[in-house]
């Protein structure tokens, strides 16, 4: 197995992970603002609070939501070996490994650092897809820790948390005030939590979408066979039309950390997607193959 000499972190996804952070962080600046002259600081630290504390549990959260376990190299041997093997090649601290026990054939990586990360697979992967299949799959979600891009995509989806709990918070709480001047702040605050929501939603898919190529390239050139990541795409995405709409709707938060997302086909615009049309992916996939034979 080749060693990805030329395997580091992608220049494109660390300048737009930086731009994503920086604009957000400068409309966020807007909001805080316009919240605090608008009298409601209590609102915000109510919402900063709950959000700290989803950061801090957010990858347990993510588990529990999937139903998902860590498992112990004795009760998935062959996964756990793969894993480290994919790890000395990549050469990273081997994450913990979950599994999650659910026919949708998917995989998932979670955590602030590559020193806390869990890499997650579902019992629906492993039995579809073949071993060298698998493989390029866990790569890909190795290559998300190795780009530090699920700390970042966790850090924004917060920024779009807090707006969506303000408009919802400030709902609630907003009429509860016997100032009659505090109506039309109030409003004000609405009217721009709802932009900035709108703003955070479109710098994430768009995000999103490019951290899947800048995935599946580390993952070709960590395990050497782009091939086989796109024989696993197609298999996850002919395979997902026969998986029940009730475990379909259970993976949708985290859709954009899959490797596929469950409602791929049900995307009207690849501009609100978290992920690039699967074409795209097998089209680079293949570019990458021919280049990796041609230099072999």
């Amino acid at each position: 197995m080749p060693r990805p000499s030329n395997f580091g972190k992608d220049t494109g996804l660390q300048v737009r992970m930086t731009m994503t952070l920086f604009l957000l962080g400068l409309v966020y600046a807007v909001l805080v603002g316009i919240v605090v002259a608008s009298g409601y600081m209590a609102l915000l630290i109510v919402v900063g609070g709950l959000l700290a504390l989803q950061f801090f549990a957010s990858d347990k959260l993510a588990l529990h939501a999937m139903g998902a376990r860590e498992v112990s190299p004795q009760e998935a041997p062959q996964l756990h070996a793969m894993v480290e093997r994919l790890c000395v090649q990549a050469n990273l601290p081997k994450p913990r490994v979950a599994v999650a026990n659910t026919p949708m054939p998917n995989a998932f990586a979670i955590g602030r650092s590559p020193k806390k990360a869990t890499v997650c697979a579902t019992t629906g992967i492993m039995d579809l897809l073949s071993p060298a299949e698998l493989e390029g799959v866990m790569a890909h979600e190795l290559t998300h820790v190795q780009n530090r891009d699920v700390m970042v995509m966790t850090i924004a989806g917060f920024f779009a948390a807090i707006a969506s709990y303000i408009v919802q918070f400030g709902f609630f709480f907003g009429g509860g005030s016997s100032d009659d001047d505090d109506g039309p702040g109030f409003m004000v605050v609405i009217l721009v939590s709802v932009v900035v929501y709108i703003i955070s939603f479109l710098l994430l898919q768009a995000l999103s979408r490019y951290r899947e190529f800048a995935a599946d390239r580390g993952a070709a050139i960590i395990t050497g066979r782009p091939s086989a990541l796109s024989s696993a795409l197609m298999r996850i995405s002919g395979t997902m039309d026969r998986i029940p709409q009730r475990d379909l709707r259970a993976s949708e938060e985290l859709a954009a950390f899959y490797i596929f997302p469950p409602h791929a086909k049900n995307s009207l615009m690849g501009l609100f997607s978290t992920h690039p049309p699967m074409e795209k992916r097998i089209a680079a996939l293949s570019r990458l193959e021919s280049q990796l034979q041609g230099s072999a």
